[in-house]
């Protein structure tokens, strides 16, 4: 009797011998990753290699030169717009003071001699200017009318009060030789900071 011997079956046991066997080296050569494969071609493995995870206690905690460069930027913009409002509030205090500095002068020395509110508060009131055409200086618009028949000089006193009503700062503006009906509108100037919140009252205001 004759044996019939299948040569798949032979050819699968010859080839479990050639199983696959990867190793990871190790050392100078860590994270190479060795792929064998089987004589056959097809039976043959391969292997990826795995991604080697950051090693975090490299880090520093500095940040990126890109954003630690952005932020001194805007730092330096925002000192820059901040002097550059100082200086524009400077300029324009120093313009209303030029412009009417004797007349100021002048109706100081005149309300040094009021021991009260003096005689024209009814010829003076106040409005406000906006700041943005003010470089965020606290402004105070003095409107001083003649409302005599005659040529008239007036002082006008200004104090700026806070919310509790003291008094924080004064300024004294002058008009000189209103004739009558005519109207002057000297600047009262505040150099408080617009975080200090004030408002501008008539203290005295004199005509001579």
């Amino acid at each position: 009797m004759s044996r019939t011997f299948s040569p798949g079956a032979g050819a699968h046991r010859r080839r479990l011998p050639a199983a696959l066997v990867c190793v990871l080296a190790t050392g100078s050569l860590a994270g190479a990753l060795v792929s064998c494969h089987s004589g056959g071609g097809s039976g043959g493995a391969s292997f990826s290699p795995r991604p080697t995870p950051p090693h975090t206690a490299s880090f520093s905690g500095t940040p990126p030169s890109s954003i630690a460069s952005s932020a001194e930027s805007a730092r330096a913009s925002a000192s820059a717009a901040a002097s550059s409002a100082s200086a524009a509030a400077s300029a324009f205090e120093a313009s209303v003071s030029a412009e009417s500095a004797r007349a100021n002068e002048a109706a100081a020395a005149e309300l040094k001699k009021v021991h009260d509110r003096g005689n024209a508060l009814s010829d003076v009131s106040l409005t406000g200017k906006p700041r943005a055409e003010t470089a965020g200086l606290l402004v105070a618009v003095v409107n001083i009318v003649n409302r005599t028949d005659k040529k008239a000089s007036y002082a006008v006193q200004v104090d700026f009060v806070d919310t509790s009503g003291k008094t924080v700062e004064s300024r004294t503006v002058g008009a000189e030789k209103l004739g009558p009906g005519e109207r002057a509108q000297p600047l009262a100037v505040s150099d408080k900071p617009a975080d200090v919140k004030l408002t501008p009252r008539v203290a005295k205001a004199q005509r001579y």
